[in-house]
């Protein structure tokens, strides 16, 4: 906690505050889009009815509450479309529990736009690593890493903020604690609760915060104790030492994922495989013959231009990032009717196909693959995001997986349904952590030819990262489209040590999340 409070945040390198930078950026993007959409429209009306002194806005309502309701508000918002980042060695969506802390409790503390980046490098770093120190242990023991830890990062956030002594600050980590949690159940019906999650976890971090200030104490043996947070949490066993080693000489801040996608981040190489095997399959590919050669046992020459997808796939020829601009400028295109992109090649090629096989790394399949009868008919948009199946049948039909891939309507689709009944996933083993496995999909097409798509890792990750003008350009779809508004925000967040405070920050986010009928 010392290292939190203390110079480290303020005096990171240059390349985790501007990594911290296009994290908010993004995040405030997410946010907007929940916003536009009307996505976290209960979690607005209740922070809204919480009432209190007016101490920070309210995005996308022209209201402002108490730094508490607008956490709630804010954090449900950023990750309503489950757009938003996430560290893969802890599979937590940091800017969801960070930004509502940070944004709440500076504007109701007048803090700086450099007194607030570093808390929220503070809190990036305590969420990345706690998350890291046991990967995959909270999912595991079905509970949801972002609130198991994002509640304790948020309550870093919240003691700097407000400038806690160290041994306060400890108090209300110690209290944070005893609300971590976040089930996982509603993988078993589509429920919105996980949604809920970045900002019920934001909001109960400041109130530890508050109540650690008003005299509350809290155990200092929270992380590590023997009913401490992976005492009682986690399904796997810890280790305590990563949660602390190297801080403030290596940084997770700059290790966390910018989506593409709007799904779950476990199955993101499955998807940039499958669009590397449409690709394939499209350029005919002389190699993709009938193959009977074991998943790990073949080695080929590249294609042509595959050295490219390797790295960043499509970058020649689709611009920065294959798609983002695509996937993220047009959500909820109705113009494009039924099927997204028309009677595109691509959609030609999706329905030749007879059978997907789909590599998946263990602890991934546990969630998105499993059990196959519900992945293959998801029954609300936030169920089909958690469905690889699905999901990689909407890409191999239509080309691309945008936002209004997830609209309600189009969980009715029987092509989508039909492939998706027809993609089989083998677990592979990796000795990695899920979020950082590649990706591998193997089609079969109609007269028995075989193509197959491979990544090393997911696109957006700090492998293959999305350029400047791709994270620009999905944050400008978020934003509804190219706007002066939209440009501002996206000037202050990335020069944000230089804000004197967050007051035009706020108003713009207010403004652009405003929902679409009332914009």
């Amino acid at each position: 906690m010392a290292w939190a409070l203390g110079p480290g945040p303020a005096g990171a390198p240059e390349e985790v505050r501007e990594a911290a930078c296009r994290h908010l950026l993004d995040g405030f993007g997410t946010a907007v889009a929940g916003g536009r959409a009307g996505a976290a429209a209960p979690a607005i009306a209740v922070a809204r009815g919480l009432g209190g002194p007016p101490e920070s806005g309210i995005p996308g309502t022209g209201g402002r509450g108490s730094a508490v309701a607008a956490a709630l508000a804010t954090g449900t918002l950023v990750h309503a479309l489950d757009f938003d980042d996430t560290h893969a060695g802890g599979l937590v969506h940091a800017t969801a529990a960070v930004l509502p802390a940070a944004l709440a409790v500076g504007e109701q503390t007048g803090a700086s736009g450099a007194e607030t980046l570093a808390a929220a490098i503070a809190g990036y770093e305590t969420v990345c690593r706690l998350g890291a120190a046991a990967p995959h242990a909270f999912h595991a023991r079905g509970l949801h890493a972002t609130m198991a830890c994002g509640v304790l990062a948020a309550a870093v956030v919240a003691a700097r903020l407000m400038r806690l002594d160290p041994a306060t600050a400890v108090d209300a980590l110690g209290i944070a604690g005893s609300q971590a949690g976040g089930l996982l159940e509603f993988l078993s019906t589509g429920a919105s609760t996980k949604q809920l999650h970045p900002g019920l976890a934001s909001a109960s971090g400041i109130l530890a915060a508050r109540l650690a200030a008003a005299g509350a104490s809290g155990p200092d043996t929270v992380i590590e104790g023997p009913h401490g947070l992976y005492a009682a949490l986690a399904a796997r066993p810890a280790d305590i030492a990563r949660i602390t080693g190297g801080l403030g000489e290596t940084w997770e801040t700059t290790r966390i994922t910018v989506k593409p996608y709007p799904a779950c981040q476990l199955m993101h190489a499955t998807l940039d495989a499958a669009a590397d095997a449409l690709r394939a399959a499209a350029l005919g590919d002389k190699t993709a013959q009938p193959r009977t050669t074991s998943h790990d046992g073949e080695t080929r020459p590249p294609r042509p231009g595959e050295e490219a997808r390797a790295g960043r796939p499509g970058d020649e020829a689709r611009g920065d990032r294959p798609g983002v601009e695509a996937r993220a400028a047009r959500p909820g295109d109705e113009a494009r009717g039924d099927r997204p992109g028309g009677e595109t090649r691509a959609a030609r090629l999706g329905e030749e196909v007879v059978e997907v096989i789909a590599y998946v790394h263990p602890d991934s399949a546990s969630i998105v693959c499993e059990p196959a009868d519900r992945k293959v008919a998801p029954r609300t948009p936030y169920d089909a995001k958690f469905s690889l199946p699905w999901s990689v049948a909407a890409l191999l039909l239509d080309g691309e997986v945008t936002l209004g891939t997830y609209e309600p309507g189009r969980l009715r689709r029987h092509d989508v349904a039909a492939l998706a009944a027809r993609v089989r996933t083998e677990v592979t083993p990796f000795p990695g952590v899920a979020a950082d496995a590649p990706g591998h999909v193997r089609l079969r097409l109609a007269g028995g030819r075989e193509v197959e798509g491979r990544v090393p890792s997911s696109a957006g990750g700090p492998g293959n990262p999305l350029s400047e003008a791709a994270l620009l350009a999905k944050f400008t779809a978020n934003a509804g489209g190219p706007s002066p508004e939209a440009d501002e925000l996206a000037r202050r967040i990335h020069a944000l040590a230089a804000e004197p405070d967050l007051t035009a920050i706020a108003a713009l986010a207010d403004r652009l999340a405003a929902p679409e009928e009332n914009a």
